[in-house]
């Protein structure tokens, strides 16, 4: 099943680019974002790579990867899953977004020696500031599940950028 999801996700995004004329990667930019947090018993590491195509109405299409490892104390968490994005970039400089997530996580305790595995989709909603390649904004999680989801809260912080 988490097979086909992510064959699914992948196969919608190459299905639009691949409906594109001959100037297609003209169109296309590279990007993503990270994440990097440090502080006492705690380090967060995060890398998405992403690409995009630009439409000419401001819509923007594309795919992400998505990795994040969390260690708190003797507690683990990896984190890794595939995005679809979706942007639109109005001309006063703010950008709405739409993402589509779908996660795999293994939280590990070496205290007890035990871990978990689990797996959630995520549809982030968001609205961004974008000055030219950059954007920094905020996103919510309408499928947010605190039962499944290995994240604290809907809220996350949009930092994002193209080249």
């Amino acid at each position: 099943m988490k097979k086909k999801i992510l064959f699914l996700m992948l196969t919608v995004s190459l299905a639009v680019f691949s409906q594109q004329k001959s100037d297609f990667w003209n169109n296309v930019q590279y990007g993503g974002g990270f994440t990097l947090g440090f502080s006492n018993n705690q380090t967060t590491i995060g890398i998405s790579p992403s690409a995009i195509y630009n439409f000419n109405n401001g819509f923007s299409l594309g795919t992400g990867f998505n990795y994040l490892y969390s260690e708190i104390n003797d507690f683990t968490t990896n984190v890794y899953g595939a995005s679809i994005i979706s942007l639109y970039q109005t001309d006063f400089g703010i950008q709405f977004s739409g993402d589509l997530d779908y996660y795999f996580a293994k939280q590990t305790d070496f205290s007890n020696n035990t871990s978990v595995k689990t797996n959630f989709p995520a549809l982030h909603l968001g609205i961004a500031y974008n000055q030219g390649r950059f954007a920094v904004g905020l996103r919510y999680d309408v499928l947010y599940d605190k039962n499944k989801s290995v994240f604290a809260s809907p809220f996350s912080p949009v930092v994002r950028f193209y080249f």
